[in-house]
């Protein structure tokens, strides 16, 4: 009888021992579950911020570019403008 209690008692502190580990293991699994996504979440939001700057970088490029074609057409009046005027200022000392 005394080994039987004993193989009884065995038997109820393994079933013991068993559902606290796998408690345990369930609970773990959840825990890192969200873990996980609150830093999957974090990369993502990162990850959008770093879109919108380059998206702004982009335009930014785009607006300078426009500057830049702006300024050279308005260079090339100036030049245009500054070689008719040596025409002019030639004849005038051509004909003193």
């Amino acid at each position: 009888m005394a080994a039987t209690i004993g193989i009884v008692i065995s038997v109820l502190s393994l079933t013991v021992a068993a559902i606290v580990g796998f408690t345990n293991i369930r609970r773990s699994k959840t825990s890192d579950d969200r873990r996980d996504a609150a830093e999957m979440t974090t990369v993502i939001v990162k990850l959008e911020t770093i879109s919108t700057g380059v998206t702004e970088i982009k335009s930014d490029m785009r607006n300078l570019q426009t500057g830049m074609q702006e300024l050279r057409d308005r260079l090339i009046i100036v030049e245009q403008s500054t070689k008719s005027a040596h025409h002019r200022i030639d004849k005038i000392e051509g004909e003193e």
